[in-house]
């Protein structure tokens, strides 16, 4: 899968990255900022533009508590079925207003949704100034059929140094994910391992 995106970052370092999709929504990303804080942990959330809109004043507390933030697209658009215009007017329309809250980055993050770009957006966005990052490690949180048990075993068989971790910031993640991550935390510290936000 690496070679198939060059130039997208999959790994990074010897760290962790912590990284969230698809919020923020009033219903799960309050708790996941709550257990952030308890756990003393900085992570990256990859907002859409529609939820930004909606819930601004949470986005602004992912900020103001010191995570970092990075662009999902307006709409959740899948690359694959969008094309370049479209995805890269999504693309800004997101940016545009992540640039009220956040002010511009020199380097911007953006996570395609679904993992999934075509070439030509991927190559457009990169000479925009884009970091494009993807992951080594899905945590599957928003399969209902795996519990909460079955993530932690996911991050556990796959961590390593330098791994980019996907969690959602969902409904169709929430309870699952929300009693995973704490124990995630908890066993990426208790293995030497560092947390840091892309």
């Amino acid at each position: 899968m690496h070679g198939l995106y060059a130039g997208a970052t999959w790994r990074k370092g010897d760290a962790v990255y912590l990284t969230f999709d698809d919020g923020p929504i009033p219903e799960v990303t309050p708790k996941i900022l709550d257990i952030l804080r308890e756990k003393q942990v900085k992570a990256t959330f990859f907002v859409v533009g529609d939820n930004v809109r909606k819930y601004p004043d949470l986005l602004d507390r992912i900020v103001a508590e010191g995570h970092r933030v990075g662009n999902h697209t307006y709409h959740h658009l899948p690359g694959l079925k969008t094309s370049l215009a479209e995805y890269l007017r999504d693309v800004s329309a997101c940016d545009e207003l992540l640039s009220k809250h956040i002010g511009r980055e020199s380097r911007p993050l953006l996570r395609p949704p679904y993992g999934r770009i075509r070439h030509s957006q991927l190559r457009e966005l990169r000479n925009a100034g884009y970091d494009i990052i993807l992951w080594d490690v899905l945590t599957h949180d928003y399969n209902r059929r795996f519990s909460a048990n079955k993530l932690l075993q996911i991050v556990q068989r796959f961590t390593r140094k330098g791994s980019i971790v996907v969690f959602h910031d969902s409904l169709k993640s929430g309870d699952r994910m929300l009693e995973a991550l704490p124990k995630a935390i908890e066993w990426w510290k208790a293995n030497g391992y560092e947390l840091k936000t892309l």
